[in-house]
């Protein structure tokens, strides 16, 4: 009886500590943290884009193929196609990357080295989960500080802090877990647009065996083991590679 009574006790404490921790949360402040966020991820994605060399091709055969395949996995998975700036870029790099605010560069270096749109797509949906996972400012946050980031959209930091921001974000990798986290993101974008993870394994199975030649190929080189991640993209998307 004792026994049940002190259980009881100590059901009515933890209930009521945590009510008073709830109490104590401005939650107003944390609301308009979330937004400050939201305005902070829309002024850096425009002045980074904005600091960007104009390569940009909005039209063509290229452009129309990339639109094409976005469009497919946006419908596939109840995304808002508008919401995704994409831009394609004319440099020979095997790359793609997101910046803030769901920008996403795609380089004519990628689109000329992939061998289908199924394999384009696997590259998509992999940048598309980085953006919808809100890995893009983690990463700035982790890597450059929340206060710095301010600075910049603020006018208080020089253009270098926003040449910095660009770098982080197309030369240097996530977090290997985040990475893994937007490869199985991607698998479920894929399997969803009913388009092939297969020929995004081999995609990556292919460019890391030719990522010793000539052809730069940054967006192998900033990622974890092309081969280590096509077996488990293989694995989550329940396909065997002949």
């Amino acid at each position: 009886m004792k026994k049940s009574l002190f259980q009881a006790l100590l059901l009515i404490l933890i209930f009521a500590g945590i009510f008073y921790g709830l109490s104590q949360v401005n939650w107003m402040k944390l609301f308009r943290v979330e937004k400050v966020t939201d305005a902070l991820e829309k002024q850096l994605g425009d002045m980074v884009w904005s600091d960007m060399d104009k390569k940009s091709i909005e039209s063509g055969p290229e452009y129309k193929k990339l639109d094409s395949v976005l469009n497919a996995i946006c419908k596939g998975n109840g995304l808002n196609r508008d919401e995704i700036k994409l831009h394609l870029m004319e440099d020979a790099e095997v790359n793609a990357f997101a910046l803030p605010d769901h920008h996403m560069v795609v380089y004519t270096g990628l689109i000329k080295e992939a061998k289908s749109n199924d394999e384009i797509a696997g590259v998509l949906a992999h940048e598309i989960a980085h953006m919808e996972l809100k890995h893009v400012m983690k990463k700035l946050v982790k890597q450059i500080g929340y206060s710095i980031l301010i600075s910049i959209t603020t006018g208080d930091a020089g253009g270098e802090v926003i040449k910095e921001v660009l770098g982080i974000l197309t030369s240097s990798a996530y977090d290997r877990s985040l990475e893994k986290d937007a490869d199985l993101k991607a698998v479920e974008y894929l399997k969803n647009a009913k388009l092939d993870v297969k020929a995004f394994a081999d995609f990556l199975y292919r460019l890391g065996e030719e990522n010793e030649g000539a052809v730069p190929l940054t967006w192998i080189s900033t990622h974890p083991d092309p081969k280590e991640r096509a077996k488990y993209i293989l694995k989550e998307g329940q396909v065997t590679r002949d």
